[in-house]
């Protein structure tokens, strides 16, 4: 009868330890799951919008032309805008440049990595990352406008210029030029480095 009734309890106390070991697994893979959700929004969260300006970094030679542009002397207070700066680069090089440099990006770790980047390169004091919607972002302050746009929102982003710009401003417009606007001067081989310079006199 002792034997028996040993060999009923064992089998509830197993159960008990499964249940417990399982609910902890599932709080754990809750937890991940969320934590990964977390991390992939700001990067997945742009395709809802009705204009997607994906992070695709600047290539080497697109950055020399972007920096040819810009005067080697800037005047002082002159100041840049890269719409959709994603990792800061193009920022931070103008502002070794003497630019006062600002970058304007959705993506927040993309704005928390160029602000750890400005520290590291030293630029810091000349360039400030702002989590903004770029539609919404005022663009009169600024004497050069860099933009690596798609297609489909330089049509918008042709309006807001035109509205908005200071005369004497510059845009540099890589991979895909205003549609309505011809350009001062063209960098170019024929290829996804072209940029478009376009001088709003």
């Amino acid at each position: 009868m002792e034997n028996f009734v040993e060999n009923k309890t064992m089998p509830n106390e197993n159960n008990k330890k499964i249940s417990f070991t399982g609910k902890v697994l599932i709080g754990a893979s809750g937890l991940v799951a969320v934590g990964i959700s977390v991390v992939c929004f700001p990067f997945i969260s742009p395709a809802f919008r009705r204009f997607t300006l994906p992070f695709i970094p600047a290539t080497d030679k697109q950055l020399r032309n972007i920096l040819s542009v810009l005067p080697k002397n800037p005047v002082k207070n002159n100041r840049l805008l890269d719409i959709g700066s994603g990792d800061g680069r193009i920022v931070i090089q103008a502002a070794k440049h003497g630019f006062k440099s600002d970058g304007v990006e959705l993506n927040y770790w993309l704005v928390l990595y160029s602000r750890l980047a400005s520290l590291r390169s030293g630029t810091s004091k000349n360039t400030k990352f702002f989590r903004k919607d770029l539609w919404k972002y005022p663009l009169d302050s600024y004497n050069y406008c860099v933009i690596f746009g798609v297609e489909e929102m330089m049509i918008k982003l042709e309006e807001k210029f035109d509205k908005e710009l200071k005369k004497g401003s510059t845009v540099i417009a890589c991979r895909f030029p205003l549609p309505n606007k011809s350009p001062t001067r063209v960098l170019s081989d024929g290829d996804v480095d072209t940029v478009w310079i376009y001088d709003y006199k």
